[in-house]
């Protein structure tokens, strides 16, 4: 007798970065774990997360992400000082590690955070390595954007 797995009701993201794809083209994405406390799973599990403004920074051979922001609980224990700022280190191989480093080290490219998601019990986030769009890019993914539904509606009267 085989026993199914049960999947809890809801989506597994956590949070998701809109902007990433609005400013950057992203060229290659990749899964990293991510390095956390107690009261920040804690925070996650009730969807406290920003990653909006967050960034990956690679220095001494590893991976950082910048500028997420996870809100603690107000029932957070009070004995450990909650920094919702703070860096924290991405779980990369070594493989991924010297590819992110190859592609940094060219001209206008860097490393965004896609996405938060729970993976099983494990938070995973989505790095993308991007090249920042300009701003007639910009409008033209806008154009395209708003054509695409322009004529979504145009077939769907068409076939009444």
């Amino acid at each position: 007798m085989t026993k199914k797995k049960s999947h809890k009701l809801g989506s597994a993201t956590i949070a998701l970065n809109k902007r990433a794809r609005h400013d950057y083209f992203i060229e290659e994405e990749m899964e990293a774990g991510l390095s956390l406390q107690g009261w920040e799973v804690k925070s996650l599990r009730a969807g406290k997360a920003n990653i909006s403004d967050s960034y990956v920074l690679l220095k001494n051979g590893e991976a950082w992400l910048f500028g997420a922001t996870i809100t603690p609980l107000n029932v957070a224990s009070t004995h450990v000082v909650c920094d919702p700022t703070r860096s924290r280190k991405l779980l990369l191989s070594q493989r991924e590690l010297n590819s992110l480093f190859g592609r940094i080290n060219r001209e206008g490219y860097t490393v965004v955070a896609l996405s938060l998601y729970w993976k099983g019990a494990w938070v995973k986030v989505k790095i993308g390595v991007a090249k920042g769009k300009k701003e007639f890019d910009k409008r033209n993914d806008i154009k395209d954007r708003e054509w695409q539904l322009n004529r979504a509606r145009i077939m769907k009267g068409a076939n009444r």
